[in-house]
């Protein structure tokens, strides 16, 4: 017997459906967390100064530095906090279809990311740029000379394409061999599987330094692209986007205004900058939009720091750092050459 659907009942349960829908939309993410009552941030696979492991099995690095600050914002804890270590291949789809509430690890900020992924990213936390590793034996001192190469590549990342890119443009025929995991990619370069790797300039840097002999390669002088690192939210959330945002701004900001860990009481007690007091809470409103403590600021600092002990300690020449030159980089402060520019927190 043919059986008729039953339009009525099929239109009922649209409507229903969509209520539900519209009523589990309704609750912000800010909301959310608050509920479950920590922050899910996702990183990558373990990548020294950005996001690794130590001994005992926390996370650390410049990526994390940022997941902590969030989580310091909105709960005063920077220890409130899910780390969520993802592939390069799920970490778009892990945030959209909210197993995260926000991304914070080595992304290129793009328009296609920006525009196709229903993410929004928010704004740079590190300016990077695309290079090769070679061995110093190899007699190779520039990328033009890597004509009919091997170059061990990641899968699935704006540095394929760039590669791509950069071989057509200068006619190179550079054979491309792609690996998910970067650790078996660096494993096959130093197995003499590959004449060179590429990747991000600093990931390289931090890379080169775990190899068994690190004097034995170089990373060549071209920069092959712009690679703006920043952290990303879903699309459609304005006021969670401003949340992460503004973190990163606080972090500048404070650097800026010269407050660190160690002072931060001090500037919130006796300073008599009115930046000073309006950022730390200690005047005016500024978390009202926000939907934030008055010192959501303040516990950001006290937690974390300001950005640039952030990049000494991690990238820089910190003890866990991996020894990037800040100084005349585009990750200086605007006031020293720099973009790492805040917009007024007022």
């Amino acid at each position: 017997m043919k059986i008729r659907p039953n339009f009525a009942l099929l239109a009922a349960a649209a409507v229903m459906t969509l209520s539900g829908v519209t009523a589990a939309s309704a609750q912000s993410t800010l909301e959310t967390v608050k509920e479950r009552g920590n922050l899910r941030c996702q990183v990558g696979q373990p990548s020294p100064g950005y996001y690794n492991l130590d001994s005992d099995g926390n996370w650390y690095g410049l990526d994390v530095s940022i997941c902590q600050a969030v989580a310091a914002a909105i709960f005063g804890d920077p220890t409130k906090l899910e780390i969520q270590s993802v592939s390069t291949q799920a970490r778009f789809t892990a945030l959209a279809n909210g197993e995260s509430d926000m991304l914070s690890r080595t992304a290129t900020w793009t328009l296609t990311r920006d525009s196709q992924l229903g993410l929004d990213f928010v704004t740079p936390n590190f300016y990077d740029g695309q290079g090769f590793t070679v061995r110093k034996d190899s007699g190779i001192t520039s990328a033009l000379q890597l004509k009919g190469a091997k170059v061990c590549v990641s899968t699935g990342t704006t540095t394929e394409l760039n590669l791509t890119d950069f071989s057509r443009v200068h006619d190179l025929n550079i054979s491309a061999v792609t690996f998910e995991d970067y650790n078996v990619r660096d494993d096959t370069y130093l197995k003499g599987g590959c004449d060179a790797v590429t990747g991000d300039k600093s990931s390289m840097a931090g890379n080169i330094s775990a190899f068994p002999v690190p004097e034995d390669h170089m990373i060549l002088p071209e920069t092959l692209s712009k690679e703006p690192l920043a952290p990303a939210v879903r699309q459609g959330d304005s006021q969670w986007s401003d949340i992460v945002r503004w973190t990163v701004f606080a972090l500048i900001n404070a650097e800026e205004l010269g407050i660190t860990q160690a002072n931060v009481d001090d500037m919130r007690a006796n300073s008599k900058d009115p930046n000073v007091l309006r950022m730390l809470g200690a005047e005016g409103n500024l978390n009202e939009g926000l939907g934030l403590e008055k010192d959501w600021a303040y516990n950001i600092i006290k937690a974390v720091g300001n950005y640039g002990e952030i990049y000494e300690k991690y990238m820089g020449d910190g003890e866990l750092g991996i020894g990037i030159a800040r100084e005349g980089s585009l990750n200086a402060l605007w006031t020293n050459g720099g973009l790492m520019y805040s917009p007024p927190m007022r």
